[in-house]
């Protein structure tokens, strides 16, 4: 519903998605794997080079990222999904740090102002969010 209310002429999309290490497929044992990692999977339109390695075959991606980026397939449309592969169940810094790469990508740069500052910013709302969570503890 969202993209029907939205010009496709110039648009490019990026998602990004977490998910557990532990449904990463590899041949190597995940404990080896430096956790959090990012892999990444584009559409056929999508011309830039992606920030990290490409999804190795037989990985999957589910769900709304899966959703969206059969989309922008089906609808020729520039899109790219970072999937970040953490050993965490809640978001926390380290797993957000680790899309860190992306802000110097074409289409997110201009989005940010002082990458330095990123840290302390991002710190500040996962606390924030932390507060409100755990109200009954």
């Amino acid at each position: 519903q969202v993209f029907g209310h939205m010009r496709k002429e110039g648009l490019q999309v990026t998602v990004l998605s977490t998910c557990p290490v532990a449904d990463y497929k590899t041949q190597e044992s995940t404990l080896t794997l430096p956790s959090p990692f990012l892999r990444a999977l584009k559409t056929k339109e999508f011309k830039e080079q992606a920030c990290c390695p490409l999804l190795e075959q037989p990985n999957i991606v589910r769900d709304l990222p899966a959703a969206v980026l059969s989309y922008c397939q089906v609808w020729q449309i520039p899109a790219v999904l970072y999937q970040c592969y953490t050993d965490v169940i809640k978001l926390d810094t380290v797993t957000v740090e680790a899309f860190k790469p992306l802000l110097s990508s074409k289409v997110l740069k201009n989005l940010v102002k002082d990458v330095s500052e990123s840290t302390k910013i991002l710190k500040k709302l996962l606390t924030t969010n932390e507060t409100h969570n755990n109200i009954y503890i």
